[in-house]
């Protein structure tokens, strides 16, 4: 069992909380949390008690063929994310999909080292791309580094290994290989960032991005629009406002096919598959709005979308 009071970390901007919520108060978990962390820190917290035990089964670009994800060394995952050789919004959305392994993994109770693979991409290119990475909420990485000295820099063998589509070839070594698919911006979109692969005009709400790109399946190509953008941010917006408002009611655990379902989608990275549950819900009258909070702010563990930021205000 994991000690709560040692998992306390903010996990959302730190700001004055004027009231906690019943959802927030009520929840198991977060309740225990709220305490000693804050609502924020005990939303993100949260996660760290989980007592998933389904594992990961991810698409191996060798075999064509779903294949369950075995460390090496129990409790610890390795992954390098092969960013280099493609744009800039691929190599994004590369990093982006090693943040999600990430945070699926550490739901499973694994602590996860990621390398970041940037090597070949000229330093101004590497530098930017890493600054719109934590734009986009992509935890930094435990080592920059060759995927092929990744093992050495993470302490022991690559388990699971992530390159893009545009990349010549794979990283030839044990372990699984995730494809990831070329990400490209429709030149009506705002054009890419100085040098990084966000789209211009878009730094003021990046999550909207990060949002984008998920609604596509990973492994295959990715195309932003403009009006694909416009329509993430509304959804955002949308989300962070019923999300608040559910706060308010009495917290009702997720329902278990929702559950069951999540749980399946972020097991095999099927974020598309998670977003599609997320959109149907607000509608549902069957589902409590007490139950829509839980399953909104479990999704967001994941999806890493700062859905409870509006709580509170």
């Amino acid at each position: 069992m994991i000690d709560p009071g040692n998992r306390c970390r903010p996990a959302f901007p730190a700001r004055r909380v004027p009231a906690i919520p019943r959802a927030v108060r009520n929840s198991p978990v977060v309740s225990m949390l709220v305490p000693r962390c804050g609502v924020r820190a005990a939303i993100g917290a949260a996660a760290a008690v989980d007592s998933l035990t389904d594992v990961l089964r991810l698409l191996d670009a060798r075999t064509g063929l779903r294949a369950e994800v075995r460390p090496a060394r129990p409790g610890v995952l390795r992954v390098c994310a092969q960013a280099a050789g493609g744009s800039g919004l691929t190599a994004l959305r590369v990093l982006l999909t090693a943040d999600l392994l990430s945070r699926t993994a550490e739901l499973r109770g694994l602590q996860v080292l990621t390398a970041a693979d940037l090597t070949g991409s000229p330093p101004a290119q590497a530098a930017a791309i890493e600054a719109d990475a934590g734009l986009l909420g992509i935890h930094p990485p435990a080592a920059h580094t060759s995927c092929r000295e990744a093992p050495s820099s993470l302490g022991g063998p690559v388990d699971v290994y992530l390159a893009s589509q545009d990349t010549a070839t794979g990283p030839g070594r044990e372990g699984l290989l995730v494809s990831v698919g070329a990400a490209r911006l429709d030149p009506a979109g705002g054009g890419p960032g100085a040098g990084g692969g966000l789209p211009a005009g878009h730094r003021d709400d990046p999550l909207a991005v990060r949002l984008a790109l998920m609604a596509f399946p990973a492994g295959q190509p990715a195309a932003l629009t403009a009006d694909g953008l416009v329509r993430a941010g509304e959804t955002l917006a949308y989300w962070r406002e019923r999300v608040a408002q559910w706060a308010e009611s009495p917290s009702r655990p997720m329902p278990a096919p929702l559950e069951a379902a999540a749980r399946e989608a972020f097991g095999g990275l099927d974020t598309a598959a998670a977003l599609a549950l997320l959109h149907g819900l607000p509608a549902d009258a069957s589902v409590p709005p007490g139950a829509k909070f839980e399953t909104f702010v479990y999704a967001d563990r994941v999806l890493g979308l700062d859905l409870a930021r509006d709580i509170g205000r």
